[in-house]
């Protein structure tokens, strides 16, 4: 059997997605773990994200790999199973030899990575988990656990803000919320409505839908939010929940009596699968080659475009993110241990096509980035889709975010 053939036949049998890596290293390979989900009605989430990831490690590997040793990215399909979630990362790493550990799940598959990375003491980073208290409860932190995903906090500041300059200046004060059943749900939802409610305190919330993830039929949810008449509706679903629920909702004309928040809108995986776009749905910004306006923001875009033949999510440039941090940190601590890099990822500061000012920031305190684009704006149903962003400056979240961390007993 050939060398080249050795290889394909490897990955073929365990399912392993391996990378290009300079020709004649012979430094030993870094095996990076990469459970994600890639079955199923969200397994964009997983396609986009791998995509993404592969394609930085592409470039890194090219230019001489981590910290000089080739990288082969191996990937599992977890169906967006907790349980599934867990049992595959430890076995990334127990059976397949996997140093570092890229959790590309939900936040439902998040906490049980966590608790393996807490149990085995592998470095983590989380990549798609935008629960708050992932990284937020001090309870739940792991010095061997970051976080390359935007938190729901940060969205929550900057939509409450923004929704809140509406409803004040229109009287807008009946709302509704509709977001999945479990913490991300539940958390991000909460957070929205406590800033709305401090930058508008005339706003009641009159009715609550709670349907459960990956539900296939929302009649009883939309029956339940057509019967309370809200002025204005809230919602975190994501990815092909949210599809389904707008295509479900049009059918009913829930969009034309009232105004409709959807953080997760703004991002290709939603815009371009939704057979009927309603026009002026309020969203935050996802993943957009419009936002930030900055051509390397925009050539990003379009080099994954050309690669991948769609654009991509904000599963994508997250977990590419997290590629360009573990570059990084391993070339300032001149090592691929996960020790060491732990070590370097902290305070860690680098440029980024996606952050606010052209940079990210691995924040030492909760190891989790801020400094990336948020913002909010209201979408047309062709491109740009969301012509105007308006963001909230950094320092504003993080006043904010401190008062929330102490009322919550994170500080």
């Amino acid at each position: 059997m050939s060398r080249r053939n050795f290889f394909a036949a490897g990955a073929a049998a365990t399912g392993a997605v391996s990378m290009p890596w300079v020709a004649g290293a012979q430094a030993k390979t870094v095996k990076i773990g990469f459970p994600t989900i890639l079955s199923g009605r969200v397994a964009q989430l997983g396609t986009s994200s791998r995509n993404a990831a592969q394609m930085e490690v592409e470039k890194l590997n090219a230019a001489g790999g981590l910290a000089g040793r080739p990288i082969e990215l191996v990937v599992r399909d977890t169906k967006g199973q907790p349980q599934e979630a867990a049992r595959v990362a430890r076995e990334l790493v127990n059976s397949d030899g996997c140093e570092l550990l890229l959790d590309a799940e939900a936040s439902t598959g998040a906490f049980a990575v966590h608790e393996v990375a807490r149990d085995l003491g592998v470095l983590c980073v989380h990549t798609n988990s935008e629960t708050s208290s992932l990284t937020a409860d001090p309870k739940l932190r792991l010095p061997n656990a970051f976080r390359c995903a935007r938190q729901g906090i940060h969205d929550s500041v900057a939509g409450g803000t923004y929704a809140a300059d509406i409803v004040n200046a229109k009287g807008i004060t009946r709302w509704a919320t509709c977001s999945p059943d479990y913490a991300y749900g539940r958390d991000t939802t909460a957070e929205f409505v406590m800033y709305l409610k401090r930058f508008a305190p005339k706003v009641e919330i009159i009715s609550e839908a709670w349907p459960k993830i990956f539900q296939p039929d929302y009649t009883e949810s939309i029956t339940k939010l057509l019967q309370a008449k809200p002025q204005a509706l809230y919602s975190c679903l994501w990815g092909g929940d949210l599809t389904s629920f707008i295509d479900q909702a049009a059918i009913y004309a829930l969009f034309s009596q009232t105004q409709f928040y959807a953080v997760n809108m703004a991002d290709y995986t939603a815009l371009t699968t939704v057979k009927n776009l309603p026009t002026g749905i309020h969203s935050g910004n996802r993943y957009i080659k419009t936002f930030p306006a900055t051509p390397q923001n925009a050539a990003w875009g379009d080099a994954y475009k050309a690669k991948y033949g769609e654009y991509p999510t904000n599963w994508a440039w997250q977990n590419g993110l997290a590629v360009n941090f573990l570059a990084a940190a391993a070339k300032k601590a001149n090592s691929a241990d996960g020790k060491k890099i732990a070590e370097a990822l902290r305070g860690l500061k680098i440029d980024s096509p996606f952050g606010a000012d052209g940079t990210v920031t691995m924040r030492a305190e909760d190891q989790t980035i801020v400094g990336y684009a948020v913002g909010w704006g209201t979408t047309i149903a062709k491109e740009p889709y969301v012509p105007e962003m308006k963001s909230v400056p950094w320092q504003r979240i993080f006043e904010l975010e401190a008062e929330w961390k102490k009322e919550k007993g994170f500080a």
